[in-house]
C-alpha cells in the first residue's frame, strides 16, 4: 500500500492513476475533501473502489500527519511506501509569484512557518510514522517531490523548503541502507500544468510539462525492480518510456543534492592537529 500526499492535485492525481493501473492500493491524502471526491469519481472503475482510500488531512498539523498514516495502515494492514507530494507553492501568495518571486520584505514569520510545516515537516513526520511498518517488512519506498535546483535558488520561501527536503532525502537514503527501504527524489523537472501554478504566473500553460510524466517513473520506483536504486533524484521530463524502465531510470537520474560540493569541505580527520 502506498501513502500518497497531495493526492488530489494534478501531479498527485496522475501518480494515483498510474499506481492504481499497476494494481497498488493507495491511501490518497489531501486536505481538500471535494477534490478527493472528484479524484475518486474520475478514477472509478473495476476494483478501484476497494484499492483507493481517501483520507482528508491538513498535513500542516503534526497530529494529522501521524493519524493519516495510522488510518492508512488500519485500512490496508500494511504500509509499503510513502510518496511525499503535498506542498504549498508561491502562487498561494500572489498569482504572479512564479515569474516575480516574493521579496524578503513580503515574507512574514507566519508564511515561513506555514511553508516549512507542509513542505518539510509533514514529509518528515509522515515518513517517520510509516518507517516502522516498512522496516518490519524489510521492504519500503520513500519518494519525495522536491523541485528543480533552479527553483531552489530562485524562489522563497518555496525553494528553501525544497532544498531542505532535498537534504533530508540524501541523509535518509544513507541512514536506511541495509533496511530494505529506499529513498529517492522524483520531480517533473520544470513548471507543470497544474493548479499549483496560477493562471497569472506569466508562464504559458502550453509550454509547461504535463503531470502525467510523473506516472512511469513513480510506477517503477514502487516496483521490486527498483530495489537497488536509492539516493537518486529522477527528473520525470527526462524519462524515456521507449527504454527499459531500469535504463530509463539511470538516464533520467543523478545523485540527490549537490554531492560534488562535498569536495570543498575542510573537515578534521582523525589524528590531525
Amino acid at each position: 500500500m502506498v501513502i500518497l500526499t497531495g493526492a488530489a492535485g494534478g501531479i498527485g492525481g496522475a501518480i494515483t492513476k498510474a499506481l492504481l493501473a499497476d494494481g497498488h492500493c493507495i491511501a490518497a491524502v489531501d486536505k481538500d475533501a471535494h477534490a478527493l471526491e472528484r479524484l475518486s469519481a474520475r478514477l472509478h472503475g473495476s476494483n478501484v473502489a476497494t484499492r483507493l482510500h481517501p483520507i482528508v488531512a491538513d498535513l500542516g498539523s503534526e497530529n494529522n500527519c501521524q493519524e493519516a498514516v495510522e488510518m492508512a495502515a488500519a485500512r490496508f494492514g500494511r504500509v509499503e511506501a510513502v510518496i511525499n507530494n503535498a506542498g504549498i507553492g508561491v502562487s498561494s501568495l500572489r498569482p504572479d509569484a512564479e515569474s516575480h518571486p516574493p521579496e524578503i520584505e513580503e515574507l512574514t514569520g507566519e508564511i515561513w512557518d506555514q511553508f516549512f510545516a507542509v513542505n518539510v515537516r509533514a514529509a518528515m513526520l509522515t515518513a517517520r510514522t510509516a518507517l516502522p511498518y516498512m522496516k518490519a517488512a524489510s521492504w519500503g519506498r520513500i519518494v519525495n517531490n522536491t523541485t528543480s535546483f533552479l527553483t531552489m535558488l530562485r524562489v522563497l520561501p518555496y525553494g528553501a523548503t525544497k532544498a531542505a527536503l532535498e537534504s533530508m532525502s540524501a541523509i535518509w537514503a544513507k541512514q536506511l541502507v541495509g533496511t530494505g527501504v529506499t529513498v529517492n527524489v522524483l520531480i517533473p523537472g520544470g513548471p507543470t500544468d497544474t493548479a499549483f501554478i496560477a493562471d497569472g504566473s506569466g508562464i504559458p500553460r502550453n509550454r509547461m510539462l504535463k503531470p502525467e510524466i510523473m506516472g512511469p517513473p513513480a510506477s517503477w520506483l514502487m516496483s521490486d525492480a527498483s530495489h537497488t536504486m536509492t539516493g537518486k533524484r529522477i527528473i520525470a521530463a527526462r524519462w524515456d518510456s521507449a527504454l527499459p524502465a531500469a535504463e530509463a531510470a539511470i538516464c533520467a537520474s543523478r545523485a540527490i543534492g549537490w554531492p560534488e560540493l562535498t569536495a570543498d569541505v575542510v573537515w578534521p580527520t582523525e589524528g590531525s592537529a
